[in-house]
């Protein structure tokens, strides 16, 4: 079933100690996504503020509840130039980073039904036990992501297992788990993700975990 355009998914996040730069302490944060358009909103991400932290595809900026802009920034993408990964992040890029990862996590693979998208499978992996198909999508110049060829495999029931991309922005190479499955409105969604570091032998499975997050309370609202 394809998302329907006017879904929204509210979801708590909870931090392991693997994440992002800015995004520390095992506290939730909270945000939704918009399943329409590029747009998720957080709240407690980097403190304990009522702060809302919003992403767009070209602009993100934190606000008070009242609305007032405390900061922002036009085309945030472009503040990665140059960057790698001991580079110090503000939190405008922490926003940018975590909201359009995030959203592409919540509407992934149903995403791919939108004009723009060329998918084609790929050989068969094997993985441990198991033989997943594998889907290498490649994205419009209009959406943000990672980057813009990944590979997605799936298993026998056609659940989400992993995603395999290039962090465009940080310049990682990696290999992102998905666990837990739960289906919500009709919709399925894989509620525990973990982020390893991928060589040309194959993920890093037994080393440090470079990201996860795990969603609790989830809710789609119409």
């Amino acid at each position: 079933m394809a998302h329907r355009s006017r879904d929204r998914y509210d979801v708590q996040l909870l931090r392991g100690a693997a994440g992002p730069q800015g995004l520390s302490g095992s506290s939730p944060a909270f945000g939704f996504v918009d399943a329409a358009t590029p747009r998720t909103v957080f709240q407690r991400l980097g403190d304990e503020s009522d702060d809302r932290w919003i992403f767009t595809t070209n602009r993100v900026w934190i606000e008070r509840r009242d609305g007032t802009i405390v900061e922002e920034r036009a085309d945030p993408r472009a503040a990665f130039a140059g960057h790698v990964r001991e580079t110090p992040w503000d939190r405008l890029h922490l926003t940018y980073f975590l909201g359009y990862a995030v959203w592409n996590y919540l509407t992934t693979p149903f995403l791919f039904t939108r004009t723009g998208f060329g998918t084609r499978e790929l050989e068969a992996h094997v993985e441990g036990r198991e033989t997943w198909r594998v889907l290498e999508v490649t994205y419009p110049d209009d959406v943000p992501a990672h980057t813009k060829v990944q590979q997605l495999y799936f298993d026998d029931d056609f659940m989400l297992r992993r995603l395999d991309y290039v962090t465009d922005v940080l310049g990682g190479v990696a290999a992102h788990y998905c666990y837990d499955h739960v289906t919500m409105e009709g919709l399925v969604f894989p509620t525990l993700r973990r982020v390893v570091r991928r060589t040309p032998e194959g993920p890093l499975l037994s080393g440090r975990t470079s990201f996860s997050l795990d969603y609790t309370n989830f809710v789609v609202r119409k």
